[in-house]
């Protein structure tokens, strides 16, 4: 065992809640330089102002500290522990919950979160966060955030495909799930999918992948392959940025696969939009 490292709980507030509104207010580089490069090769004179007015709008909202959208998301929350740490003054999740609840009404974000599916009822401060935990060696807390919003969350899907679908079922699963999701996720998207495991851990893998940086591709080399393709017959669907049409409907697609099953072959999309809101912070170190 290392040495023990012990993070107060009080700074996983304060950490979470900058997440919060540094997501919401700020695009990231790697969109913002793909929304570039995608306005400059794009073809279409509608689509090439589509991207204009995409990276005008980040502007305003870097520049007036407001929300990159108006659907500012349901807090998803990936936290890498480390076996090595103790997390002190409180609970983790409790942490993490308040905050959200902090940078949520600190930022005058909209809250979005219904305490029941059914009857509706707002909880009036975007919690609770949807929150995975991976334990892994070390001393040291990664913890991912990623506002997810409705629309482009509304169009993803999971499939129980079988052996025999083979890879080709599985890109065709990916291209119709776009295909039918067309303009609704605010394109240009970054297209997730998970293969392998089980029902629900295709669907983890999925979003879990929306967490790679844009512009990489997976270590494998026929899983990046793969990809290309994937990406490759998106965007031959011509629907376009904001569904207007043009060549670049996706900026990329990221594939994560997991072992499965004899008698399963589990594939899940799970699609982000244009926004793409999503920062780390690594504590402990």
């Amino acid at each position: 065992m290392g040495t023990r490292t012990r993070i107060s709980s009080g700074e996983i507030v304060e950490k979470v809640s900058q997440l919060c509104m540094d997501a919401n207010f700020h695009l990231s580089g790697d969109m913002l330089d793909a929304l570039r490069v995608s306005g400059e090769t794009e073809a279409s004179p509608v689509a090439k102002g589509v991207f204009a007015d995409l990276l005008e709008n980040a502007k305003i909202a870097r520049t007036c500290q407001m929300p990159i959208c108006q659907d500012t998301g349901v807090a998803v929350v990936f936290v890498e522990l480390g076996e090595d740490v103790e997390i002190t003054g409180g609970r983790l999740y409790d942490a993490i919950h308040n905050g959200v609840r902090k940078g949520y009404k600190e930022g005058f974000l909209r809250k979005s979160m219904v305490a029941n599916p059914l009857k509706r009822i707002n909880t009036g401060d975007n919690t609770p966060a949807i929150i995975h935990t991976e334990l892994i060696p070390g001393n040291h807390v990664r913890i991912m955030f990623m506002a997810k919003g409705g629309g482009c969350e509304n169009m993803s899907r999971v499939a129980m495909l079988t052996p025999a679908d083979g890879r080709e079922g599985v890109v065709n699963f990916v291209v119709e799930t776009v295909r039918i999701a067309k303009a609704n996720p605010c394109p240009p998207i970054i297209v997730g999918v998970g293969i392998g495991g089980t029902f629900d851990y295709a669907a983890l893998l999925a979003k879990k992948s929306l967490l790679r940086p844009l512009g990489t591709s997976n270590h494998d080399p026929d899983t990046a392959a793969l990809e290309k393709e994937m990406l490759k017959r998106v965007n031959d669907l011509g629907i376009g940025a904001q569904g207007l049409g043009g060549r670049i409907t996706a900026i990329g697609v990221h594939v994560e696969w997991f072992p499965c099953h004899i008698a399963s072959l589990p594939v899940a999309v799970n699609i982000d939009c244009h926004a793409h809101r999503v920062r780390t912070v690594v504590l402990g170190i």
